[in-house]
């Protein structure tokens, strides 16, 4: 790795690690709607214009229908419902949870014919990491609210089943193009609820803060960023960073919002990170080896 992809690798550690914290804040005063609609709405405004001057909005009008079923799985769906489920849970479990979407993605890749992973070893991953959840949730019976984690296991879901919507239906098209409708479409589709549901006073300069850091760092620039990590270390390397958000995740929330981290939540997610790494080895040794 060089020195420009191993800046944008800890780059985007911190981006995406910092989200959780930023959501956790933001939910205590305004609705998850309001918070969804003004994010995707400020990303939107600011990826159409780099998409536009990149010609990156060519082709896309002919891939519509997976275009929005991308939109919901990879930002409508999941942002809703994590911060829905942050008014309830802590940023640090949400953070760590979300730790097992490479697991999700290997079933999903099963699941659609990709027969690589269905060898002892990866069968054995996904197992070790199905501990590693339950450790992570199973210890803290007395404070866990049960429809959060619902939640955040469809989020869960949701994100591994963005990419793979990306991977096989609109692979040839400009990323940033499709990220940027897909926001478009997403701020569009929320704005009648968001009206609904906008706040009668003021909300507190944190909030602000929270939103604009959302929107502008998490969002649009996390998003460009992602993109030239995807194109220096390509797109199975850059999802490591999975990886190492639940850290930035937890460490934020323990020092800023003095949530609680138990041991058995570290423990569960050394194991989702191994039964990560187990269960994805094959398909990841398959492509570095392809790498010069």
């Amino acid at each position: 790795m060089n020195r420009r992809a191993l800046f944008l690798f800890l780059a985007m550690s911190v981006i995406w690690g910092i989200s959780y914290l930023f959501i956790r804040i933001a939910v205590a005063d305004i609705s998850p709607i309001v918070l969804v609609f003004v994010r995707t709405l400020i990303g939107a405004a600011i990826l159409l214009p780099i998409a536009l001057a990149r010609g990156g909005l060519r082709g896309l009008a002919k891939s519509w229908l997976p275009l929005l079923a991308f939109a919901g799985a990879e930002i409508g769906v999941p942002w809703v419902l994590m911060s829905h489920a942050e008014q309830s849970i802590s940023s640090s479990l949400a953070g760590l949870l979300v730790a097992a979407v490479p697991l999700v993605g290997v079933v999903i890749a099963t699941a659609g014919g990709n027969r690589e992973h269905l060898g002892p070893a990866s069968v054995s991953g996904l197992l070790l990491g199905l501990a590693g959840v339950a450790a992570i949730v199973g210890f803290d019976l007395k404070v866990t609210n049960w429809v959060a984690l619902v939640e955040m296991a469809v989020v869960v879901v949701c994100y591994a089943l963005g990419p793979a919507i990306l991977s096989r239906y609109l692979g040839g098209l400009p990323s940033v193009g499709v990220i940027a409708v897909a926001l478009s479409a997403c701020a569009i589709i929320y704005a009648p609820v968001a009206a609904l549901q906008w706040p009668h006073s003021v909300p507190p300069v944190s909030v602000f803060v929270s939103v604009g850091v959302l929107a502008v760092v998490c969002t649009a620039l996390g998003f460009l960023l992602f993109f030239a990590l995807v194109a220096e270390i390509g797109p199975v390397r850059a999802t490591v960073i999975t990886y190492v958000n639940p850290v930035v995740a937890a460490v934020l929330g323990v020092i800023v919002l003095h949530e609680r981290f138990t041991a058995a939540m570290a423990a569960g997610f050394v194991l989702v990170v191994l039964g990560s790494v187990l269960a994805t080895r094959r398909r990841i040794t398959r492509v570095q080896s392809a790498s010069p």
